[in-house]
């Protein structure tokens, strides 16, 4: 990745959340940064590795880049780790742990939830890691913020040698504002010192240091109530006072530009007594906040008057057009009408690229009966959509696993006959996968694997890891041999087959007979994400329409290269009704893969002959 040049001191750049906490992270002088890419976070270790001046590294999961960065902050340096909300689920054990220890050198986590569900299995609320884990949480509102609270969170973390976590939404990762930023600020590492009651947590070790976190959480919530991160914005229509946070405090504004808000940038530990004050100005109280009722709980818990989620939603954004009905009927006045609601469009679902890899093995698994598929988090989670309709749980990263083998175990009567198959790419196989292949090995499971190896980290950006031989820079490093890393976990090498899975037969056959044998097998499947540069495009296909019978066996593929042009319907000679699908190919989106050509029964598609111009279609 190219360096950034960094920008002079106090300009004006336009960055989103991510880029911002990227750029005050460089600028308060940390020196290792570590991540495991996941969507609303990625983007903040991609800015980062290109600054100058720290070492950045995607880790093979979030529990290890926290690790990475606890390391760092243990030598005295500033260190930085960014995952996405269910990624503290991964780093959690070691979070619990950290917070007895403490750092030295500042220490900052940043945590982006996904409110909206924009891309993730749920809505988990990562402000409850603030409570659990007794550690100080900043909430920025906008680009601006999530600046300021950065370089603020270091110095915190340093002042009281804990992690500080900072809480960002997607609302505050994605958006673009204008952001005034300064220079860099070196700071020198104190370097490790050598303290076995602190950094060695035995059970007597810990024991010990509890009562210093607390004593720590009591000084925090001192700092929180004189927090400059926390502070009113007055109103005169005090019928309504708001407590909010985060990028639910821009709601509220635009939604009741006339009430007083106090704003909790600072907001765990809660600063209590401000609240209390703030609220003795106000007719009524709303807790306004996304998604859980923390605050509303701790507030009530504390004898404080509040409204929240018994008359606000406790699930996604809390945008104007939720705010302002809630609102109106809680004052009894009518509900406005007409507000401005996400727009209705046609529906959209999301499938996988044109050539995808993966669209092979899916159109192969919806081939075959009597099969249940356990899968995983990453692109081929699409696979349980149409046309292939081949996926039948998702949990969570490296799920599909220790899912299989637990379906291989409980089967019952009415399962006895019925095949298990794993599924899970190469990232989620080295993120958290191996333990679980480990346990159905040593367990005797009767499972079979497809570890789908597209050399990327594909649903977050494709993205470099240990199975494509490239570190985050593009620079080469070593490269996973999966075969050799299966067999070493126990697999018997002839249960080993590497495939390629734009070669149908060859891939029906092997997974055919792969889950007849009552043993673990793992299949590997070896060509490119075909958005990064291992992929190699070639011609392009088309169909020849004399020659299409409408079979619509290419459209069962699923590439989206592939338009139904036209349907009839058909009476076959058993006098059965069928319905005919006659195709085209937008050849200028099609990359040459072949996997619609091996299923055409008719051999109607064959490729566009060089020179020949490529088309753009538009469904029907």
């Amino acid at each position: 990745m190219a360096a950034v040049m960094p920008a002079p001191a106090r300009s004006r750049l336009f960055l989103s959340g991510n880029e911002a906490v990227a750029r005050a992270v460089w600028e308060s002088g940390c020196r290792v940064a570590a991540a495991y890419p996941g969507t609303p976070s990625t983007e903040m270790l991609e800015e980062i590795s290109g600054y100058p001046d720290i070492y950045a590294e995607w880790s093979v999961n979030e529990k290890v880049s926290l690790e990475v960065a606890i390391g760092a902050a243990y030598a005295g340096s500033r260190a930085f780790c960014a995952m996405k909300h269910v990624g503290m689920n991964v780093a959690s054990d070691a979070l619990m742990t950290l917070t007895l220890t403490g750092v030295i050198g500042g220490l900052v986590i940043a945590i982006a939830d996904d409110v909206g569900l924009s891309s993730s299995q749920n809505e988990q609320d990562s402000r409850f890691w603030g409570r659990f884990a007794h550690l100080p949480m900043f909430e920025p509102a906008d680009s601006q913020e999530a600046y300021e609270m950065t370089k603020a969170a270091f110095d915190l973390s340093e002042r009281f040698q804990c992690p500080v976590i900072l809480r960002l939404t997607t609302r505050i990762c994605h958006v673009k504002a204008l952001v005034t930023v300064g220079e860099r600020s070196a700071h020198a590492a104190a370097g490790f010192k050598k303290d076995v009651a602190r950094w060695v947590m035995t059970p007597a070790g810990a024991g010990r240091r509890i009562p210093l976190m607390f004593e720590r959480e009591k000084a925090l919530r001192g700092e929180a109530e004189d927090s400059v991160l926390n502070f009113v914005t007055e109103g005169a229509d005090k019928r309504v006072g708001f407590v909010t946070s985060g990028p639910a405090t821009m709601h509220v504004r635009e939604s009741f530009p006339d009430a007083p808000v106090l704003k909790l940038g600072f907001s765990c530990p809660l600063p209590l007594e401000r609240i209390r004050t703030f609220a003795a100005t106000v007719d009524k109280l709303v807790v306004a906040e996304e998604v859980e009722p923390l605050i509303e709980m701790e507030l009530k818990a504390n004898g404080i008057a509040c409204l929240g989620k018994d008359i606000l939603p406790r699930q996604g954004e809390l945008a104007p057009h939720v705010l302002k009905p809630a609102i109106a009927k809680l004052l009894g006045e009518p509900v406005p009408q007409n507000l401005a609601a996400p727009t209705a469009v046609f529906p959209r679902p999301p499938t996988m690229c044109v050539a995808c890899p993966h669209l092979g093995v899916y159109y192969t698994l919806s081939q075959l009966k009597n099969i249940t598929i356990s899968g995983d988090i990453g692109c081929y989670t699409l696979g349980a959509g149409h046309p292939w309709n081949a996926l039948d749980t998702t949990i969570s990263m490296g799920a599909s696993m220790g899912i299989a083998m637990g379906l291989d175990k409980g089967r019952g009567d009415s399962d006895k006959d019925k095949r298990i198959l794993a599924v899970i790419g190469d990232s989620t196989f080295m993120h958290m996968g191996m333990q679980g292949l480990l346990d159905i090995v040593y367990n005797k499971g009767n499972v079979t694997v497809l570890l789908l190896d597209n050399r990327a980290v594909g649903m977050t950006g494709g993205q470099n890891n240990p199975g494509n031989g490239r570190d985050l820079y593009g620079n080469p490093a070593p490269r996973v041999d999966f075969a050799k890393l299966v067999e070493s976990l126990g697999v018997k090498p002839e249960r080993i087959h590497v495939v390629d899975p734009y070669l149908l037969p060859v891939l029906f056959k092997t997974i055919r007979e792969e889950t007849k044998i009552p043993e673990v097998s793992v299949i590997i499947t070896n060509q490119p994400c075909v958005l990064v540069d291992d992929y190699k495009q070639q011609q392009p296909f088309k169909v020849i329409d004399d020659k299409c019978t409408g079979c619509g066996n290419c459209v069962e593929v699923g590439c989206p290269a592939i338009h139904v042009m036209r349907r009839e319907k058909a009476i076959k000679p058993s006098g059965k009704e069928v319905e005919l699908q006659f195709v085209q190919i937008e050849t200028a989106a099609c990359t040459g893969c072949g996997l619609c050509v091996q299923p055409c029964a008719p051999d109607a598609i064959v490729k566009v002959a060089a020179g020949e111009p490529v088309s753009i279609l538009k469904r029907h």
